[in-house]
């Protein structure tokens, strides 16, 4: 059999169905369609029931389906091993990192980077979600995380704090103490810490978010105080920290590869290049650089 057509097999079961599998794989419904019945015919066996409400996996298609990862999971070996061998200091480097630490801290580095070796491809993939570096979706990741992958190595860059923020119009008409202080708070998070509570006891919940991004947006439009990670608080121009308030521990930050590709030069150099920059700003991070 072609052994291609399995990657059609397999991206329709992770993906729900022949639609989406199109989607990740660039195609149109009908050659999905067209390469899992020339899987079937190869095989002789029926990998997929044909109902209504879609492709739904026979027996036979849960096998070739495993069958398929095993064979994709060594194709991503042997493109990292592959990888590791190139010592030229130019081609694609993709980093990931948080969309927020990109814009506010990675961006002149990356600048920096680009102007000292343009011969570099160097490729962005922003996003808060951990990226599967064994499949080379990302080479070099930029994670706040207490315990990182096992299967990434790199360096533990800097401890982070957070602490209180509010728009500096609101902080100014704040009599502080015992008023009431209106509050942003996260939808997944249980509520404001005891620490902040002791300070300002009366807090009223005046918003709630999900997103980081939503809840710097919601502080910058004076709808309340919220907690924030120094180096996004003391960043901003009309953000400031609310008086009184204590810093708290924010994960740590890390720089990450996978264990193949820490040896080839574009990657280290880079690491090498991200760590420097990164370590000079310490005490932005730890919350010591707040006038």
């Amino acid at each position: 059999m072609n052994w291609d057509d399995l990657k059609y097999v397999l991206e329709t079961v992770r993906h729900g169905g022949t639609s989406g599998a199109a989607r990740a794989l660039g195609v149109n419904h009908a050659t999905v369609a067209r390469r899992i019945a020339a899987a079937e015919a190869a095989l002789g066996a029926r990998l997929f029931d044909r109902l209504p409400g879609g492709y739904v996996p026979t027996e036979a298609g849960f096998d070739a389906v495993a069958t398929a990862e095993e064979m994709a999971a060594l194709q991503h070996r042997l493109d990292r091993r592959i990888g590791a061998r190139d010592t030229a200091l130019q081609g694609r480097l993709c980093i990931t990192a948080p969309e927020l630490l990109f814009q506010r801290i990675l961006a002149p580095i990356c600048a920096d980077f680009i102007a000292q070796h343009p011969e570099i491809d160097l490729q962005l993939l922003a996003t808060n979600e951990n990226v599967n570096m064994a499949q080379r979706t990302a080479d070099v990741a930029f994670r706040f995380s207490a315990n990182p992958p096992e299967a990434l190595v790199g360096r533990r860059v800097l401890a982070t704090q957070a602490s209180v923020y509010a728009h500096r119009d609101l902080i100014a008409q704040d009599p502080g103490g015992t008023a009431p202080l209106d509050w942003v708070r996260f939808a997944h998070w249980p509520g404001p810490p005891p620490e902040v509570t002791e300070v300002r006891p009366n807090l009223r919940q005046r918003f709630t978010v999900d997103d980081m991004t939503a809840a710097i947006g919601a502080a910058r439009a004076k709808i309340g105080a919220t907690r924030m990670a120094c180096f996004l608080g003391d960043t901003d121009p009309v953000l400031a920290r609310v008086p009184g308030m204590p810093l708290f521990p924010f994960r740590p930050l890390w720089v990450l590869t996978h264990e193949d590709l820490r040896q080839v030069p574009r990657i280290r150099v880079f690491m090498e290049f991200a760590v420097q920059r990164l370590v000079a700003l310490r005490p932005l991070f730890e919350g010591h650089s707040a006038s």
